[in-house]
């Protein structure tokens, strides 16, 4: 079922994160929708949640934390804030649109199956409500280019929202690490392929007990044309639609006509 295009200025807006309730992209984003938005509400983690992928927590209680007018901290993961967040510090009037981020370091390839910033957005999408997820490309021997997602949220987010999208598809947005100047513009993109955890680090601890550390990911040289991984190379903003319905529909149709 197709949505409806969204009138970003009349939107009340549900901000959340994995990088923290005191994270920097977090207050960029909240300031950034605060001009672009009618309501801006936060609720994000106590502490940071990366690569928390898509955790519900069921064995814990969860308490919210009121830090200001609109801004609340939980004591547990993304998918936890933003289900509180819809379900019952905005149930009165829930939000027109979940964003989550702006995540320090980018969600491509397969990073999106891990990332805590994804699933804050894959939650909204569950609950009916369009859902972006924002993130900053970094590399960890420079510093964050903040900047960038600052110039290129509101054109992106704008040019987005005037398109109605499908029920159930959520939109993973990229910045590349370049200058907001030198990027050449947006793109719409698929996701690309790059496996997290391919470099193993392994040591011993003072005790003499072996450990392993997961370390970077596979740093490919090229990626295939059309792929968020190749566009930000290349110094685009990425934009690619995810789905939630994991079913891969050639599959199903071989499945159904040989087992039936």
């Amino acid at each position: 079922m197709a949505g409806k295009s969204i009138n970003l200025s009349k939107a009340r807006v549900l901000v959340s994160n994995d990088d923290g309730i005191h994270a920097p992209g977090l207050k960029l984003l909240e300031e950034a929708m605060a001009k672009l938005a009618r309501e801006v509400w936060v609720v994000a983690p106590e502490t940071e949640q990366s690569a928390a992928s898509h955790s519900l927590t069921l064995r814990l209680p969860l308490r919210i934390r009121k830090l200001s007018k609109n801004r609340f901290a939980v004591n547990g993961t993304p998918t936890d804030c933003v289900l509180l967040g819809i379900n019952e510090i905005m149930k009165k009037s829930p939000p027109d649109l979940v964003v989550s981020g702006v995540n320090r370091g980018g969600n491509m390839g397969e990073d999106v199956t891990y990332s805590g910033t994804v699933a804050a957005a894959m939650e909204g999408t569950l609950l009916g409500v369009p859902s972006f997820a924002l993130s900053q490309l970094s590399t960890d021997d420079h510093p964050v280019k903040w900047a960038t997602a600052k110039k290129w949220i509101g054109p992106v987010l704008k040019k987005l929202c005037a398109e109605p999208w499908p029920q159930g598809v959520l939109m993973n947005v990229n910045f590349p690490d370049i200058t907001g100047g030198k990027v050449i513009g947006i793109e719409i993109t698929r996701q690309g392929r790059r496996k997290i955890g391919s470099d193993l680090v392994r040591g011993t601890d003072p005790r003499g007990e072996p450990y392993y550390w997961i370390g970077a990911q596979r740093r490919e040289e090229h990626y295939g044309q059309g792929t968020d991984l190749e566009a930000l190379g290349r110094g685009a903003v990425s934009v690619t639609p995810l789905t939630m319905d994991l079913t891969h529909g050639p599959t199903l149709k071989q499945l159904k006509a040989r087992i039936t």
